[in-house]
């Protein structure tokens, strides 16, 4: 027998049992085992039931996702779930924890289910750009009905035991040892003289309208699925559980799966799972390092940002303390904290006495020295050099020894506001993005003198408050405000040659990004970037264009959301933006006084002109070694500025349009538009010339 799967016996009820830990992922090795114990007990008088459970912490996870790279080796899915399906004796199977993809598949061929209240149970394939390929879409129409199969799929929202119960997917939900009760649920079916009960052997509820159910369902796929071809996919195998037989049905799926896999969308978001992976290798970081405990946090400035970074560590169940300047900023940000928890209870996402137990461990504090204790201390003030330092300056007197200093700029070189202090190993950039509480991603800055004990307390961290930290060195911006620069400038730029705010961010959003960069600057506040230029003017272009439309508007005090116009209008209680003609007008006679002649940049142009723009940036990232990988730059991009996630970052969506094509199109726009903006970076130039791409520079370096 299979060392990850183990057989035992209980009076007439055959335990079939996998231990393949951490998540019981169906492996090669979890397959074999499978088949072996279900052929071993196939055909023996003494077995009258199986029970299908696990050891550890879930059921069956899902598939195992390296197999998407190296195919998939024999026995395969659909060999093992047809030979647990063909048992001539019940199968019952025991669900708990985090039941998903294959998981889940597994269990619908399985004749019965038992879940243990708590269990998570999903076909969230959607998210990864491919669809269930083990059966899934034949099965769970076949289980539950066309519909509710579809919303299963469509939304990938797992349901609960209950929600399974409700819709049958789970015959009954118990509290306690869920193997104990699958083993009591299989006694009693013999008892009662049930035998197996197969899910292919059902009809599809709502077959009959199944045409017309996938029409109207294609045509509400619409912002969500923007771009993306899967979702139709699974739709037409979906539909074929309800036009085709089930082995016919399967083919079709088997089919339709191996589509997807291999088409761009799916590769994107298998680049940025593996990506995900990668983040804690960190070149040069010792393989022993061990992280510092951090059991309680101290925040500078109760700002949005500030109050935001201290819901993470609440939500975490650690203990916070908030220091302002002023009482009233104390008042106003704890008043939003509250504000904010009260949203969720709303939702029913939390309960009441759940949000009073983590604002209890808020405590706001005009002192200081109540930062003594904190383990990690984070400054969140905004962006303004001197300010920084002064507070570090003064961290450096209040906190213990051992104690990391966080800065959460997003732009200014933490080296100097390390140098201020006498313990600059400690000191490190924790980038936060707004809302803090919301935001998945964490910009771990890595600063010249910073302890690798404290880059792995930083990753420690981001899981610990459920971020993706992704570590970058020190320059302007790091890696995603740098790159916003130049994709931001061509937009300003369009806007100056004649395009609307509105053609310009219509493109980009037509690519895929959650919002246009011009309606972003009118979110964040026009301001902000204007300011942070002004700080830097010396060491900018002297280009009386670059950034001109911003520098208008900030002028006019026109500064977007904020002030109800930017480069649009924010009209009535909903807010919501429209073209502004007057903003228009001044563009348009800004760049007559600078010369700039007018045209309508197309939409493909402005696509690449941002585009191209921001990948051209992200290969200095790389050579100058402020970025590790290539993918660090995509999951930066996907996890914090909208970047869709289906076309797998700005370096593999470079990838798939070629690098010899971008490089072309850069010395294109070389000759045609200002020249000292489009210089080829020289990795970019060396891989395009070799044929090579960013993926293949990525894997030579081991990284």
């Amino acid at each position: 027998m299979s060392e990850v799967v183990k057989v035992s016996m209980q009076g007439g009820i055959a335990v079939v049992t996998v231990d393949s830990p951490p998540v019981n992922t169906l492996s090669r090795e979890v397959r074999a085992g499978l088949k072996s114990a279900f052929e071993s007990l196939r055909g023996k008088p003494e077995v009258k039931a199986v029970v299908l459970a696990c050891a550890g912490k879930t059921f069956l996870s899902g598939g195992d996702m390296r197999e998407f790279e190296t195919g998939v080796q024999e026995p395969g899915y659909h060999e093992v779930l047809r030979l647990i399906e063909d048992s001539a004796v019940p199968v019952v199977a025991a669900l708990y924890g985090t039941v998903m993809g294959g998981g889940l598949e597994t269990a619908i061929a399985c004749h019965y289910r038992v879940a243990q209240e708590g269990v998570k149970l999903g076909l969230p394939e959607i998210t990864l750009g491919i669809i269930p390929g083990a059966g899934g879409t034949q099965r769970m129409p076949r289980l539950i009905g066309l519909e509710k199969a579809l919303d299963m799929m469509l939304s990938a929202k797992p349901l609960t035991a209950a929600e399974a119960v409700k819709v049958s997917l789970v015959d009954t939900a118990v509290a306690g040892d869920v193997t104990a009760a699958a083993v009591a649920y299989a006694r009693d079916l013999v008892a009662s003289g049930k035998g197996p009960r197969r899910t292919r052997e059902m009809s599809v509820e709502g077959r009959e309208k199944a045409g017309e159910i996938i029409t109207a369902r294609r045509a509400q796929l619409g912002k969500a699925f923007r771009n993306r071809n899967s979702p139709h996919v699974l739709l037409d195998a979906v539909q074929a559980a309800a036009e085709l037989p089930f082995d016919a049905g399967i083919a079709r799926e088997r089919e339709l799966s191996s589509q997807v896999e291999r088409a761009v969308e799916g590769r994107a978001f298998r680049h940025l799972f593996f990506g995900e992976r990668k983040l804690r290798k960190i070149p040069g970081l010792p393989a022993d390092v061990k992280s510092r405990k951090v059991a309680k946090v101290g925040i500078v400035g109760a700002g949005t940002m500030g109050g935001g970074i201290g819901m993470c560590f609440a939500n975490a169940g650690i203990p916070v303390t908030i220091v302002d300047a002023k009482q009233e900023a104390l008042d106003r940000g704890l008043a939003t904290l509250r504000k904010n928890y009260e949203r969720s209870v709303s939702r029913g996402s939390l309960k009441t006495e759940e949000m009073e137990r983590r604002l209890a461990l808020i405590q706001p504090t005009l002192d200081y020295e109540a930062l003594g204790d904190a383990d990690l201390v984070i400054e969140a003030v905004f962006e303004n050099m001197a300010l920084k330092k002064e507070i570090f300056a003064r961290l450096d007197n209040v906190a213990k020894p051992g104690a990391i200093l966080g800065t959460n700029t997003s732009t200014l070189d933490i080296d100097e506001i390390a140098a201020v202090t006498q313990r600059p190993q400690d000191v490190i950039g924790l980038h936060f993005f707004s809302p803090a509480n919301v935001m998945r991603l964490l910009e771990i800055v890595q600063c010249a003198k910073t302890a690798p004990d404290v880059v792995m307390t930083a990753l420690d961290i981001a899981k610990t408050i459920k971020k993706v930290g992704v570590v970058a060195k020190v320059c302007y911006g790091f890696i995603g405000n740098r790159m916003m620069d130049p994709y931001g400038r061509e937009a300003e730029r369009c806007v100056l040659e004649g395009a609307t705010p509105e053609e310009v961010d219509g493109a980009l959003e037509d690519f895929g990004m959650a919002m246009g960069i011009l309606a972003v600057y009118d979110m964040a506040g026009i301001d902000i970037g204007h300011l942070t230029r002004v700080a830097r003017a010396h060491l900018l272009p002297q280009d009386p264009t670059f950034y001109r439309p911003t520098a208008l508007l900030t002028e006019r005090g026109w500064l977007g959301q904020k002030s109800g116009r930017g480069y649009y209008r924010y009209d009535g209680a909903d807010r919501k933006r429209t073209p502004d003609p007057e903003a228009i007008a001044l563009f348009a006679e800004e760049a007559q006084r600078l010369g700039v002649p007018q045209r309508k940049p197309s939409r493909q142009e402005i696509q690449a002109r941002c585009l191209y723009a921001m990948i051209n940036e992200g290969a200095l990232l790389l050579e100058e070694g402020i970025a590790i990988r290539a993918s660090d730059i995509d999951i930066v991009y996907t996890s914090g500025y909208g970047f869709p996630r289906y076309r797998g970052g700005p370096m593999f969506y470079a990838d798939t349009v070629g690098l010899k094509v971008i490089y072309d199109k850069i010395l294109e726009f070389q000759k045609v538009l200002d020249p000292q903006y489009w210089q080829p970076a020289p990795l970019l130039e060396k891989l395009a010339k070799a044929g090579s791409s960013f993926a293949q520079w990525q894997a030579e370096r081991k990284v």
